[in-house]
């Protein structure tokens, strides 16, 4: 079940909210807990019992973290925990990988291959997954207390709206809020809107452009011209954008709703003019989960010039892993990695110092062509593709111009991702600031009623347009669902 079903939205969000609003404060964690374990196993049924595993032995680690009384009996219970927590997460998501490259060494030195390993993997199990480590770790460096309450422990790690595809929530963030908080008819208002936004994102952008991006890579790159090629690769590249900020919009509305605050996730990825600045922008919970748990304890920037630049390298060769059990997967975690480490060379000061536009498409296309490697599944496919962007392959009837791909509907669809894909307010403030001097009519605000009015008739044909394409529409896929 996912947000943009009709099942959702017409049958299950209106329930939880009655009950909640209905149900006393003492009650109110309990039956978000049960609401969230069902919409959990919706989807996943018997795969609800791995997720309950995981908030039993993460519960139990932080009760004997408390009661540990010396630093080595601390390490070996946090020990156990984070290797329970990988395990879980290797086994389900790289087990059958493994005993894939296994079996092809196997092959070559002429032995027997292993049994394939068909496991089936469970929804959101590497947020999840996250998320119970980030409790244990940070109880471990006593930055949070313990929670002796299992049914506040579980709904930190099992709340429907951040489950299946983030943001990664860290403990310590909703920690207060788990214990008490509050909902205003303002608060309340704002998530409403927020996941209007986030619905509409998800609806009208990312699914329309990601057909233009499915059509487009079902045809052989020999037979793309670069024109068609790129335009297929941008459109996954705004997909992927307006599909995962959408959801994580979704979540935060859905817990301004419940009175959770959740951080946010994603500040206009696309106008960076570093990759830094991209990873500072994109999916900014992953990234800060493996800067405060991987980066900085295996020593971070305080090292020799060279370490740094291997962890880097090394974080983010496990970022792509963690996407997925592939290599294109890590190559894609690599050319990251790769240009983050050439950033910190003399080729970032020269960076810095050249025209911002340039820097800008200097993002663009390592951004673009390293999200080949993230889209197309087989290598060959991939390095093939990339030739295509690079004007090898060819134009032929089947392929045509790139205009044959974006039908009227689609074509306003590519202009308002590419435009909403920029920070217009900021953009605003930045005209005003420079230009109101010459232009004095630039400092005038519209009336708030003015404003209101159109946000107001804005949300309301987003949400009426987002719903026609869930009543209308077969193709909702959910990409990061598979992470």
């Amino acid at each position: 079940m996912v947000f943009s079903s009709s099942a959702f939205l017409f049958f299950f969000l209106p329930l939880v909210l009655l009950g909640y609003y209905l149900l006393p404060v003492r009650l109110k964690n309990l039956f978000l807990l049960v609401s969230s374990l069902g919409f959990y196993a919706w989807g996943e049924v018997f795969y609800v019992l791995v997720m309950l595993a995981s908030i039993g032995v993460n519960y139990g680690s932080g009760l004997l973290l408390a009661r540990a009384a010396t630093p080595r009996g601390k390490k070996l219970v946090l020990g156990g925990a984070v290797v329970f927590n990988l395990g879980l997460l290797g086994w389900f998501k790289y087990g059958g990988f493994v005993v894939e490259n296994l079996n092809t060494v196997l092959a070559m030195i002429g032995q027997q291959p292993l049994p394939a390993l068909q496991l089936h993997l469970p929804i959101g199990i590497s947020f999840f997954t996250f998320q119970a480590m980030s409790y244990v770790i940070d109880l471990y460096r006593n930055e949070v207390e313990v929670q002796r309450n299992p049914v506040n422990l579980a709904l930190y790690i099992s709340l429907f709206p951040q489950l299946i595809a983030g943001p990664i929530v860290r403990y310590h963030d909703v920690a207060a809020q788990l214990r008490q908080r509050r909902v205003t008819l303002d608060g309340f208002s704002e998530g409403v809107q927020r996941f209007i936004i986030g619905l509409g994102k998800k609806m009208l952008l990312a699914n329309t452009l990601g057909e233009v991006a499915d059509q487009i890579m079902a045809v052989a790159p020999a037979e793309l011209s670069a024109p068609v090629a790129w335009l297929g690769i941008g459109c996954y590249a705004l997909q992927i954008y307006f599909d995962f900020s959408g959801y994580s919009d979704m979540a935060i509305g859905l817990g301004r709703m419940f009175g959770f605050h959740f951080l946010e996730n994603f500040n206009y990825p696309y106008i960076a003019t570093s990759i830094r600045g991209f990873w500072r922008r994109w999916h900014i919970s992953l990234s800060s989960w493996f800067r405060d748990y991987l980066y900085i304890p295996l020593g971070g920037s305080r090292v020799a010039p060279w370490r740094v630049m291997l962890n880097l390298w090394v974080v983010f060769l496990l970022c792509g892993l963690w996407h997925g059990a592939s290599w294109n997967f890590v190559i894609w975690g690599a050319l990251h990695g790769l240009f983050l480490v050439l950033e910190r060379t003399r080729f970032g000061l020269w960076l810095d110092r050249c025209w911002r536009p340039v820097r800008h498409a200097y993002v663009l296309v390592v951004v673009l062509v390293a999200w080949v490697f993230f889209r197309v599944e087989a290598l060959p496919d991939a390095l093939d593709y990339i030739g295509a962007m690079a004007g090898l392959g060819g134009v032929t009837a089947k392929t045509m111009a790139a205009g044959t791909y974006l039908p009227m509907e689609k074509k306003l669809m590519l202009y308002a991702g590419v435009l909403l894909s920029i920070p217009w307010a900021l953009v605003l403030a930045w005209v005003r600031e420079n230009f109101s001097g010459r232009y004095p009519a630039l400092l005038r605000t519209p009336p708030s009623w003015g404003l209101d009015t159109v946000q107001t008739l804005a949300l309301m044909s987003i949400l009426f347009l987002s719903l026609l394409h869930v009543a209308s529409a077969t193709y909702n896929p959910f990409i990061y669902f598979r992470f």
